[in-house]
């Protein structure tokens, strides 16, 4: 099912209709196709729901001093699950930091989720440790799915997140959680 706007002009002796400020829309079955009368976002690719680029994910906004400690490093695990979820791998991707995209390409990563259905994806509560300027938090990713034939998979191992805690001349990027390292081994 997807929703399509259309407009329409009024006669150019006619003012246009002002919207009502106190009207309340009404629900969509469904949210808003990823295109555009344009055509689709750039990132679209087939169809298929893999990488399409929408929703566009995100953490969300915290206080700064939620964003620093467990509670941010939490919501970008949260925001990674979420991600892998709706098959989005190249926004997942892009949470990891330089340390995590030297043993993870983009395509690598992609592949270890190719063929995959029904992706769930459960990230527990972990530990948070700080040591020589940087924070540290540590848990487990677990992801269950079925493989193209249909039998289970189960895809999980450690992750870990870090971000530099406020020393001078730390980068913006540094200053927030991103994903440090990340191991996934695959089981049937």
């Amino acid at each position: 099912m997807s929703l399509a706007a259309t407009a329409c002009s009024a006669p150019d002796d006619q003012p246009e209709p002002q919207p009502n400020a106190s009207a309340t829309p009404e629900p969509s079955a469904t949210p808003a196709p990823p295109g555009s009368a344009d055509g689709p976002p750039p990132g679209y690719t087939d169809g298929s729901g893999i990488n399409e680029g929408y929703p566009i994910l995100r953490p969300a906004d915290l206080t700064p001093e939620a964003a620093r400690g467990e509670a941010g490093a939490r919501d970008l695990l949260v925001t990674f699950a979420r991600a892998l979820e709706l098959r989005e791998y190249d926004q997942a991707w892009a949470m990891l930091g330089i340390t995590a995209r030297q043993d993870w390409t983009r395509e690598q990563f992609n592949q270890a989720f190719a063929g995959l259905e029904g992706l769930t994806v459960a990230v527990p509560g972990g530990t948070l440790e700080g040591a020589a300027g940087s924070s540290f938090y540590e848990s487990r990713i677990e992801v269950t799915a079925s493989d193209p034939a249909g039998r289970p998979a189960r895809i999980e191992g450690p992750i870990v997140l870090r971000r530099v805690n406020d020393v001078p001349g730390a980068t913006p990027d540094q200053l927030r959680w991103h994903i440090e390292r990340l191991q996934l081994d695959v089981t049937h």
